[in-house]
């Protein structure tokens, strides 16, 4: 049976806590939100396997830190979205402001529309596929896990990289420091055709150029001390 819980009449705090009080073997397994009204740390810290939509727009950090629960925005959400999630699933119909799947473990994040700048900033396993634009800095310090940008990249694009893969279809403005192109190889191939059709994406993964370290600011240069 479908939960409808309406923010125009009762309280978010009351949303997430009975958000949270789900348990694995909950039989509240699909919650409809209405109203969010840009309300901010709309479904946050799930740790359930349980469906949560959204109608409408949110504001900052939802779905952050999410744990197994789906949690579909119909609409487009502000800074933070999916911040250092662990697994499960977000899907954002619209466009998301900046810093989108910060510090992410795992899981996957799915933005339909355009993302700003930072986004996948020191990303940590998680994966994030864009169907749109990204902007500047995105990807900065990302660590593991896997960006994919089916649009154009900013400037600065994975500035600082450690070990995560970035993919663009589109034009990339700049390269962040320590950032290079790499070869695109069948392995690559396969896990971006993975990730475009879990995303529901339409795009062909051998239109994507790869992007990772160089793998030059992982040691020490004397030339570089002052």
């Amino acid at each position: 049976m479908m939960q409808t819980y309406d923010l125009q009449a009762n309280s978010l705090r009351d949303l997430n806590a009975a958000l949270h009080a789900q348990a694995n073997d909950t039989n509240q397994t699909s919650w409809e939100i209405v109203n969010p009204r840009g309300s901010h740390a709309v479904a946050v810290g799930l740790d359930a396997p349980i469906e949560v939509s959204v109608k409408g727009s949110t504001g900052y950090y939802t779905a952050g830190m999410n744990k197994q629960a789906t949690v579909h925005v119909h609409g487009s959400a502000g800074p933070g979205v999916a911040e250092n999630m662990m697994s499960g699933t977000v899907v954002i119909e619209g466009d998301a402001s900046q810093y989108a799947g910060a510090t992410g473990h795992g899981g996957l994040l799915v933005i339909k529309g355009n993302a700003s700048s930072r986004c996948g900033i020191s990303m940590k396993g998680i994966d994030i596929v864009v169907h749109g634009n990204v902007g500047h800095m995105s990807a900065f310090m990302a660590q593991s896990g896997n960006l994919v940008v089916c649009g154009d990249a900013g400037d600065a694009l994975g500035d600082s990289i450690y070990e995560a893969r970035l993919f663009v279809r589109g034009s990339v403005k700049s390269l962040g420091a320590d950032c290079i192109e790499k070869e695109m190889r069948p392995e690559h191939i396969e896990i971006l055709r993975d990730l475009l059709e879990r995303a529901g994406s339409d795009a062909k993964p051998e239109e994507f150029k790869r992007y990772g370290s160089a793998r030059q600011l992982y040691n020490f240069k004397v030339d570089n001390a002052y």
